[in-house]
């Protein structure tokens, strides 16, 4: 019996493909948990609990932001909520290339996924270049269950309050420190 957790393929319901991404990813030494590590150390620390962070060893050149936000993303990947927002938020990585980022998704069967994620990014940050580039990359589709993929409020942090009083500030969670604009 396989005791292995479900991907995110499988509670999608589609089939796992084998991903020559994931398999390089494997060969630096990144494993699922590694992933989301390498995420939290190039800027993700919105998602950092606090311990203390081993000392990067893949440098961008050797796996790029691209290339690990399309792994966090990707469909062969076991199944994770939290591994599915830091993909987000390596996708909105500054200075991403929306040509690579398509490629990549397309390569790894995960246009949908990153389509779902594009799509947020678009309505939270509507005169972000970047996001209308990327959805204009991807094929328009249906959007992944609502029940497997996180709500899009989730790619992002919003206050209730600022300076000026009661307000919602919404701000695209991203590599680097979030810092909400408080009036």
């Amino acid at each position: 019996m396989n005791n292995d957790p479900p991907t995110l393929a499988a509670k999608l319901g589609t089939t796992t493909h084998l991903s020559p991404l994931l398999r390089k990813a494997r060969k630096l030494g990144l494993d699922a948990e590694g992933l989301e590590l390498l995420a939290v150390q190039r800027g993700c620390d919105y998602y950092h609990d606090g311990r203390p962070l081993p000392e990067t060893v893949v440098t961008q050149r050797q796996f790029s932001n691209e290339e690990l936000a399309i792994a966090l993303l990707n469909p062969a990947l076991r199944y994770s909520p939290q591994t599915l927002r830091l993909g987000a938020a390596m996708l909105g990585a500054p200075g991403n290339s929306p040509e690579l980022i398509a490629q990549l998704a397309r390569e790894e069967r995960c246009e949908s996924v990153v389509r779902y994620v594009a799509d947020a990014g678009r309505r939270f940050e509507p005169d972000n270049e970047f996001w209308a580039a990327l959805t204009q990359l991807l094929p328009a589709g249906s959007a992944p269950k609502s029940s497997v993929v996180p709500h899009p409020t989730r790619f992002v942090a919003m206050t209730g309050f600022t300076r000026r009083g009661v307000e919602t500030v919404v701000q695209w969670i991203r590599p680097g420190p979030v810092s909400l604009q408080n009036g």
